[in-house]
């Protein structure tokens, strides 16, 4: 593994739970596998007064609980710690900035990093045209000397009006390489494996188009509520917090041509393209190739759960849905007339985000005695959590006289590798822009390509009151008019267990 440069990791928004649980941990796991450079140090920013002690005393608590690599060497995470700095600083101060500036160069000059500075922004969205601007102000982000990369968290806007207005602010400040937009998802080693499984197998690749698959399916479910965050998600809603980001995603990954080579640039063209082929959905559309659901109070396990309106911070007429399925089409040689289905949701009966591809059935069905085994296509199913792995659904013959057919499983789990480490996701992309590789990264006109998709959707739910908010009781896979969807006899959503290989025998929730 390369190492970066010498460089500060400067993090907005420090003495926040991100930073607590996410950052700091995952620095001191790249740390401890010695990954870091000699010359490196983070400084943290908040309003909350804190002194470097009281702040390396906090991080501490998050490092023993959060850090995958549990600190078992005192020296070693002293170490680490002293590398740990604390500013306090008024972000929406713009006076201030020249105090920062004055700070980074003093650390700059101790730690040697000559001006290398990330900029992680773990801050509510509201700041991510302010602070930019600032850091500009004070000659931050020129790289005349030393690098300087900028990593924002999603949401990357609210619509497409919003995001194309974050992303061109954005670029009057940073050139487009130094911007890092974040989404945790395309640290998972199992998203990362999806271009290995198509395009290192010769297996695969041949049949990865409409010839051969049927229908794509992505679900990524959870099996908790708003809890505390209700007046956050009223203004997000499913389709908004998981959707356009997220689960599009792996939508690109799936569906991209093969790049000439693997790097970020050709990488990212390929998904970006993925993403301009999208079937525009029109408002008057919408009924027909999408559907929303909201939970209602249930009972799990024996225990009442509160209905999304009765949460803290929800409306109790509310309309923001908690469910969401899209079908949409992607209009190219390789996937011309090949349906895709996604879906998100909360409280839905587990918490997990896979990929299932449904492969054609045989043109002639020799062994239809069963029918239900001969509508069950084959499938390939990709788990990106939890239980990670790699299932191939295919039939067999059951012994003994005759042909009666019984679909079995062949799978590999990634925890059977128990000698292999499997970084966290947000390790992962840290130290990819440490490192300069922007490959896990989103681009903006892939985002704002994700948002003209969307918007339509998002505009008909706002605009016509007729198109329902489909209850669903909590626990559930969501509302049953999702199955329509799927137009098709005998072919439903697959419903997922927290155990992969299982399926079909026993559904551990």
């Amino acid at each position: 593994m390369n190492h970066s440069k010498n460089h500060i990791l400067v993090i907005f928004g420090a003495s926040g739970d991100l930073t607590y649980r996410k950052l700091i941990p995952a620095v001191f796991d790249l740390f401890d596998q010695g990954l870091l450079p000699d010359k490196f140090a983070i400084l943290g920013l908040g309003r909350t007064d804190l002194s470097n002690a009281d702040f390396r005393e906090k991080m501490k608590t998050g490092i023993e609980q959060f850090a995958l690599n549990k600190p078992d060497n005192e020296n070693k995470l002293q170490d680490y710690l002293e590398k740990l700095h604390y500013f306090s600083f008024d972000t929406k101060a713009p006076d201030e900035y020249c105090l920062l500036k004055g700070k980074l160069r003093e650390l700059d000059e101790q730690y040697e990093t000559k001006n290398n500075f990330i900029y992680y922004l773990a801050t509510p969205p509201s700041m991510y045209e302010f602070i930019p601007e600032q850091l500009a102000k004070q000659g931050l982000s020129e790289e005349t000397a030393g690098f300087k990369r900028l990593i924002i968290e999603k949401p990357f806007g609210y619509d497409l009006a919003t995001a194309q207005k974050l992303n061109k602010v954005l670029l009057r400040f940073f050139d487009e390489e130094q911007i890092y937009r974040i989404d945790h998802y395309l640290g998972k080693e199992t998203v990362q494996n999806l271009l290995v499984t198509r395009f290192s197998n010769g297996i695969f690749e041949p049949l990865w188009n409409r010839n051969y698959i049927h229908h794509v399916e992505i679900t990524g479910a959870e099996n908790i509520g708003v809890g505390n965050r209700g007046g956050y998600y009223e203004g997000s809603g499913a389709l908004r917090d998981m959707i356009q980001n997220h689960l599009l995603l792996l939508v690109g990954l799936v569906a991209m041509e093969p790049p000439v080579i693997i790097d970020s640039t050709n990488i990212r063209n390929e998904i970006a393209k993925v993403f301009h082929a999208l079937r525009p959905i029109t408002e008057d559309e919408v009924p027909k190739y999408a559907i929303r659901g909201q939970y209602t109070a249930s009972h799990i396990k024996g225990e009442a759960v509160k209905g999304y309106r009765d949460e803290t911070g929800v409306a109790p007429n509310s309309r923001t849905e908690t469910f969401a399925a899209i079908k949409l089409f992607i209009d190219n040689w390789r996937w011309a007339g090949v349906p895709f289905y996604i879906r998100s949701g909360k409280m839905l009966p587990t918490r997990v985000t896979e990929i299932v591809i449904h492969f054609k059935s045989t043109p002639h069905h020799l062994f239809a005695n069963d029918k239900s085994i001969c509508n069950n296509y084959n499938q390939l199913v990709i788990r990106i959590q939890p239980d990670e792995g790699v299932l191939l659904k295919f039939g067999m013959k059951v012994p003994g006289a005759g042909f009666k057919v019984q679909n079995v499983n062949m799978d590999f789990h990634y925890s059977d590798l128990s000698d292999t480490y499997l970084p966290s996701a947000y390790e992962r992309l840290l130290l990819d822009c440490m490192l300069g590789d922007s490959t896990l990264y989103h681009r903006g006109d892939a985002v704002e390509a994700a948002w003209k998709f969307v918007d339509p959707i998002l505009k008909a739910w706002h605009n016509n009151d007729s198109i329902p908010v489909h209850g669903y009781p909590a626990g559930t896979w969501g509302p049953d008019v999702s199955d329509d969807l799927i137009e098709e006899e005998d072919i439903t959503w697959r419903y997922p267990c927290k155990n992969l290989a299982n399926d079909g025998n026993y559904c551990e929730l």
